[in-house]
Order: structure tokens, then C-alpha cells, then sequence
């Protein structure tokens, strides 16, 4: 296959893809910002109270459900508004909630413990990462250091539900089993009040999907742009490792760049519980919103993103957490390391960030930046046909099984 093949083919099958996905959403669905509502309406129409539907009466949410399970029905995301979902973002807040001082030496902590285990070479950043914020969120939920074998299930299973959502590869539902199984079998040792509106089953779920898929998915990612960026940006290393009393200002900036260039957030639904009036356009109840975190920061400022969404509607609840936790991670990977990579870095990231560690200090060679080019382009190829694969199935697995319709079907909250 030539090199022009190479560079037009995933292009190509990824828009394919996309177009198959877009069908889920109906011909109603309004994405925004879009013809019908712009970019200046965005944050005006995102943070309406009638744009608080969550899951009921979109077809989107059956996919949702389906990438999330198990436990979609209890997930902080997917709840609908009421007394229910109040009271787990309670819980939620409460776990999270900690000193600056407390977090800054947990987060250093839990960093070094997994990055003294890691040695120089090429490696996935994503990969990388992952460990650390399993054992970080599994200390916020336990308060007790993590065991390896709680880790091992925690990765697994963030690593099977980002596949899935990628569409790289079908998600494993025995994976999955073995982390619910294991919370299910812990509660008693989680030393805070669980949301009492929850079955026993529905509090493994609930810790399952927010903190040990959400958390550590959403954290790993991050992580992985933001090491990213630094390992493609030599002289952005050279200030970091030249100006260390000045490092946490400028890593908090490049995080700031590199969640408005690469948002976590690809699509964000909701769905409209009564008309939402706009100047020269009414949206109607039960409308399917779907706000483009892509689109929307494209279109504007620095000053006008919002990467952990928008205060009126369920701003991110780790939103003051991720910001310090990272900037931590940074330093102490920096401070062992120098980065350096040839790979394709795009906002879905599904090669999860190729990259060459050396030791810090040392000058990488460059047969290995180019093996990691070479390699990164043509795993482009056939994980752009497995994505059209995968995708395709699950989307048409997902309408089958029709997770989210079948529960609110039966009468459920």
C-alpha cells in the first residue's frame, strides 16, 4: 500500500464511521453550535433549565447506556433531575471534597508509587497514566492505599469501556463483571454514607461508573494529551526543566491550551423539558440537544471555553480536583523523564499516545522517533476499519438491546 494510501484511507473511513453514528441521533436533534442555534447562543441554551433531561426520549442514550454499562441507570451523568440524583452528587462531592494540602501530597504520593515502576522506553502515555488515577480515585472512595489487585481490575475495566467508546475494539462485559463483583463485595470498607435511594448493587454501579470509569478514563485521557503536547514541543521542555520554580504556571496554561485544543468531551446530549426561547428560534420540549465541545471551542476564545462544562447544568464535580492533580503528575513524571514523540495526536487520541521516555536529561535517539511514526501510520489503517467494524456493531447492538428505552419503558425513574 502506498504512502498517498495511507494518508487518505482512515480519513476517509473515519468520516464514514461518523456518518453512521450520526444517524443515531434522528433527524430532530439539534446540535448546537450548528445552523440552527450558533456559537454565541451555546453557553445562553447549555445552561437553561430546560435543557436538563439527561437520558429519557433519545436515542443517543441507548448507545451511551450500552458503552457505560453496567450500572448506566445509577451513573451521575445519566441520572434524572430529583431527590435521586441529588443526593448522589451529594455522595459524589463528599468524596471528593478534600484540602489542597491533603490532595497535592495524595496525588504526589500515588504518582511516584506507580511512576518508580516505570522505565525508560517506548511506551502508550494513556497506558501509563491509567494506573495512577485508579489508585488515586480508589483511595478518595477507600481511604486506604490501593491494593494491586483492585488496580489491576480498575485498569481493565477503564481500559475496556475507552476501547469500546473508541470503537477500537467491543466491549468485554466479564471484564467489566469482575470490578462490579469486587465493589459489590466492598462496600462495607467505603467509609462514607453511600446514597440510601440505592440498592447495594446500585452503589457498586454508582462507584463503578463515576469514579472507576469516568474518573479514570476522563483523568487518563487528559493526561495523555497533556504529555502529548510537552513531548512534541522541545523547547516548551527545555523552559520547563530550565525554570522549575516557575513550572506549575506554566503547565496549569498548557493544560488550559490542551483541553480547549483536545476537550475530553466530544458530544454532550441533553434533552429539553420544556421550550427553550431564543431570539429568533423557539426549541421545543423534548428536543435532543447535542452540544459539540469541538465545534464550540474552534469557534472561540481561550477565554470563553468551558472545559468542565457550564455551572447551571452539571459542571464536572472533579472540575476543582483535575486541574492541581495533573499539574502534580506532570512535575513528577518531568522530573523523571524526558518526553518525545512522532505520533498522530488528535482529540480522540485512540492510539493512546505513542511516546519515547528517557531517562531526564538524556537526548532521545532518533531510530525509535521513527520507528513510532512508522508505526503510528500504519496502525492508522487498520484501526480505522476496526473502528468502522466495531462502530458499526455496537451501534447496532446498542439499538437492539435498547438499554435506556427498555428501562424508562418499564416505568423506571
Amino acid at each position: 500500500m502506498t504512502g498517498t494510501a495511507l494518508a487518505w484511507l482512515p480519513a476517509r473511513v473515519v468520516a464514514l464511521r461518523m456518518r453512521i453514528f450520526a444517524l443515531v441521533n434522528g433527524q430532530d436533534a439539534v446540535t448546537v453550535p450548528g445552523p440552527q442555534v450558533g456559537v454565541g447562543d451555546f453557553r445562553r441554551v447549555y445552561a437553561d433549565p430546560a435543557a436538563n433531561g439527561r437520558s429519557r426520549g433519545a436515542a443517543l442514550s441507548d448507545l451511551f447506556w450500552y458503552w457505560l454499562s453496567p450500572g448506566a441507570q445509577v451513573h451521575q451523568e445519566h441520572l434524572e433531575a430529583g431527590p435521586r440524583y441529588d443526593e448522589v452528587a451529594k455522595c459524589t462531592r463528599h468524596i471528593l471534597v478534600r484540602s489542597k494540602k491533603d490532595s497535592e501530597e495524595l496525588t504526589r504520593r500515588v504518582a511516584a508509587h506507580v511512576l518508580d515502576g516505570v522505565r525508560p522506553g517506548l511506551v502508550r502515555l494513556r497506558d501509563e497514566m491509567m494506573p495512577i488515577w485508579a489508585e488515586l480515585y480508589y483511595e478518595l472512595v477507600f481511604e486506604e492505599p490501593c491494593p494491586p489487585e483492585a488496580r489491576d481490575l480498575i485498569v481493565a475495566h477503564a481500559d475496556d469501556v475507552v476501547s469500546a467508546l473508541k470503537c477500537v475494539r467491543p466491549r468485554n462485559m466479564r471484564r467489566r463483571a469482575r470490578l462490579t463483583r469486587y465493589l459489590r463485595r466492598r462496600l462495607a470498607d467505603v467509609p462514607h454514607p453511600l446514597p440510601e435511594s440505592l440498592t447495594p448493587d446500585e452503589q457498586a454501579y454508582y462507584l463503578q461508573g463515576t469514579f472507576f470509569t469516568t474518573a479514570v478514563v476522563q483523568m487518563s485521557e487528559a493526561m495523555a494529551h497533556l504529555l502529548m503536547i510537552i513531548a512534541q514541543d522541545e523547547g516548551l521542555q527545555e523552559r520547563l526543566a530550565g525554570h522549575p520554580d516557575d513550572n506549575d504556571r506554566v503547565i496549569g496554561s498548557v493544560i488550559e491550551d490542551g483541553l480547549r485544543a483536545y476537550p475530553l468531551f466530544g458530544i454532550a446530549h441533553r434533552i429539553t423539558t420544556a421550550d427553550i426561547e431564543l431570539a429568533d428560534l423557539t426549541i421545543p420540549a423534548g428536543t435532543v440537544l447535542c452540544f459539540s465541545y469541538p465545534d464550540f471551542a474552534a469557534r472561540t476564545t481561550r477565554d470563553d471555553f468551558i472545559p468542565f462544562g457550564v455551572a447551571q447544568n452539571r459542571a464536572c464535580p472533579a472540575r476543582g480536583l483535575a486541574p492541581p492533580t495533573m499539574r502534580i503528575v506532570t512535575s513528577e513524571v518531568l522530573r523523571r523523564f524526558g518526553l518525545a514523540s512522532t505520533a498522530g495526536h488528535t482529540r480522540s487520541i485512540p492510539n493512546r499516545g505513542p511516546a519515547l521516555l528517557t531517562p531526564r536529561g538524556a537526548r532521545p535517539r532518533r531510530a525509535p522517533l521513527v520507528w513510532i511514526a512508522v508505526r503510528d501510520r500504519w496502525e492508522d489503517v487498520w484501526r480505522s476499519f476496526a473502528q468502522l467494524v466495531f462502530g458499526t456493531y455496537m451501534v447496532l447492538d446498542a439499538r437492539k438491546k435498547a438499554l435506556c428505552t427498555t428501562y424508562f419503558a418499564g416505568g423506571n425513574r
